[in-house]
């Protein structure tokens, strides 16, 4: 742990970032909590700096969960995840095919062309092509995989690579195209996709999405930073900002059995190694 104060680490995947931790950071020194936030290009950075200590928490998606906690393992030490959004929890990934395609169910996918988000998205890709993988299609041998490598590094939290699957979908450049399901719905909303013009072939199980993640979980700041964090209300107009901005209404406690799924499609893809080292070969963050 630091001594000066407790530093969170987070990753600048929009410019709405500043906003957000800018305010928390004002309103948990405002509730005598000495805290600041240090910003990372990517989640890979700020994963290596938690477990070696140099901050004492992170903001990490799912993804950078696998790999700390795998890191953290090897290194002797441990990961544990303080708290999550409420809607952090039990999302799902959608596949999606035109209405009009002629494809009805996800067998009917062999030998067609999948759109993904980017290589490191566990929304857009590696969850829905592990599902696919369970209904018996491999990716590369049975069906071709177009992947958007948009914002790579930052774990999917940049959607320019779910739209433009979507995109490309709607154009007849791909068969059928991967995304979170609230996305699916976004994108419906704004007219990416417009309604009616999709058709779902094929849903993951429940996931859940971004952790607080500490290493020492009873150390006095990080408890004092959980207490806090639980503590604020939608119903205070003074956090209610900082929570719409963050997408969320309450605080929750970690949890990490929802990240199994995750962690089989980072197996099967060898993402990462046992160890936390990333071995994915086209991943560059």
């Amino acid at each position: 742990m630091t001594q000066e104060a407790l530093v969170m680490g987070a990753v600048a995947y929009d410019p709405k970032v500043v906003t957000i931790w800018e305010g928390l950071r004002r309103w948990l020194r405002d509730h005598e909590l000495d805290f600041d936030f240090v910003l990372y290009s990517n989640y890979e950075r700020q994963v290596e700096d938690l477990v070696a200590g140099r901050i004492d928490a992170a903001w990490n998606s799912p993804l950078a969960w696998i790999r700390c906690e795998r890191l953290a393992r090897a290194r002797g030490s441990g990961a544990e995840a303080l708290v999550m959004r409420d809607s952090d929890r039990d999302l799902t990934s959608v596949v999606v095919v035109r209405a009009d395609s002629g494809i009805d169910d996800v067998g009917a996918l062999r030998g067609k062309r999948v759109g993904t988000g980017a290589v490191d998205s566990p929304q857009a890709t590696l969850l829905p092509l592990s599902t696919l993988r369970a209904a018996g299609l491999m990716p590369g041998d049975d069906l071709a995989v177009h992947r958007y490598d948009i914002g790579v590094g930052l774990h999917g939290d940049h959607v320019g690579g779910e739209r433009a699957a979507a995109r490309a979908l709607m154009a007849g450049e791909v068969d059928a195209a991967c995304m979170i399901d609230a996305n699916h719905l976004v994108f419906s909303n704004e007219g990416t996709v417009p309604a009616g013009a999709t058709r779902v072939v094929a849903q993951t199980a429940p996931y859940d999405h971004c952790n607080m993640t500490v290493g020492e979980l009873d150390a006095p700041a990080v408890r004092r930073f959980r207490e806090l964090l639980s503590s604020m209300s939608y119903a205070d107009a003074e956090v209610r900002p900082l929570l719409d901005l963050e997408g969320l209404k309450q605080w929750v406690p970690g949890r990490v059995d929802r990240y199994e799924a995750l962690a089989r499609a980072v197996d099967e893809t060898d993402f990462y190694s046992d160890e936390g080292d990333v071995t994915a070969a086209q991943y560059r963050p």
